[in-house]
């Protein structure tokens, strides 16, 4: 399999033989256990602390008084301390000691990562994703990509690559969230747009971190979760030269 080479202006200057790795199977299996796996593995422990609804004075008044023998603040009548009282303990609450992590096995981990890399290069995962792009899904830039000190040559490059419209469709996607959430900091939903792979860590990543719904990130830090966001791959992705000669020396060409 090959692909184009195109330069900063987005002609045509070669092509490339793309590593092995391209022929991967596809196991969407593999790929949603990798993702989420990492998604749990983020999870910060929640929960009361072991004296949450307990710091009170309550003592019961016992029987002989014709009331009920919860726990009631000295010198009050109000019930503390039990979970039916309020500003008492939650009667069953989250553990923050509990374990929610998960693991994968380093094999299926692996396997996984090969698998969302080749369904980068797969035009109807990509389009499923609903990924706008013109011409081949897989975009391989010469190193001078990584050179790029500002987002607006960012901006030229993919405009005229023509996958600037799935930026604007991410930016455009942008929801409140239904949810309690939006009380806590997560507000907005943002769609995912491409991910741009360059070969070593560059003033690229910082040119593209601001545009909406984009990723940028090197060969050596790829995941499962920025090749599949959600679970589900074929995520529009943009290679250079040497990020893709890395993966034919680590995966075989």
């Amino acid at each position: 399999m090959k692909a184009k080479v195109i330069d900063l202006s987005g002609k045509e200057v070669g092509e490339m033989e793309l590593p092995d790795v391209f022929n991967e199977e596809f196991r969407p299996d593999l790929i949603k256990r990798a993702v989420l796996a990492a998604q749990a593995n983020r999870l910060q422990p929640y929960g009361p602390g072991s004296l949450s609804g307990l710091k009170t004075s309550a003592v019961s008044w016992g029987t002989g008084r014709g009331v009920s023998r919860v726990p009631r603040i000295v010198n009050g009548r109000r019930a503390a301390r039990v979970p039916q009282a309020k500003g008492g303990r939650r009667a069953h609450p989250p553990k923050p000691q509990a374990d929610r992590t998960e693991k994968v096995n380093a094999k299926e981990r692996k396997k996984a990562i090969r698998s969302a890399i080749a369904a980068t290069a797969n035009r109807d995962l990509v389009r499923a994703r609903g990924h706008i792009f013109t011409g081949e899904p897989i975009v391989v830039a010469k190193d001078d990509l990584e050179t790029v000190e500002k987002t607006v040559e960012v901006r030229k490059f993919l405009e005229s690559c023509g996958l600037w419209d799935d930026v604007l469709r991410a930016k455009s996607g942008r929801t409140i969230r239904a949810g309690r959430g939006k009380m806590r900091g997560r507000k907005y939903k943002h769609p995912k747009s491409l991910l741009i792979v360059a070969g070593k860590d560059c003033s690229l990543i910082r040119a593209s971190r601001n545009l909406s719904g984009v990723d940028t990130t090197t060969v050596d830090r790829l995941n499962a979760e920025l090749l599949a966001p959600g679970t589900h791959a074929g995520r529009l992705t943009v290679w250079t030269e040497s990020s893709l000669k890395w993966l034919g020396e680590t995966y075989g060409h």
